[in-house]
């Protein structure tokens, strides 16, 4: 189970570290006058807000893996659960290099 944590946590920080990049393009892009959407991620991505940055989206994630961490044993479809979130995370980021 720690391992699983482990794993999830060095994803996060990877994404963490590409979405503070990403957010800054979003932000010219912006001030540029693009980026006229209204949130990074459609309802099926898995969360259940809407924001214009990556960086609330990582924190949910974050949020859920501090959960998974805290249990006494991993719920196998919180995991799938998360990993989707981080998957759509990564996927999202990847078009932003």
């Amino acid at each position: 189970m720690q391992t699983i944590i482990e794993k999830l946590n060095e994803n996060l920080k990877v994404v963490y570290r590409q979405s503070l990049d990403a957010d800054k393009k979003l932000d010219e892009l912006q001030q540029q006058g693009h980026g006229k959407f209204k949130a990074l991620f459609t309802e099926d991505a898995g969360f259940t807000f809407e924001a214009k940055r990556f960086k609330p989206y990582v924190l949910d994630v974050a949020a859920d893996v501090e959960a998974l961490s805290k249990a006494e044993q991993i719920d196998e479809q919180k995991l799938a659960f998360v990993v989707k979130k981080l998957q759509h995370l990564l996927q999202l980021l990847a078009t932003f290099k």
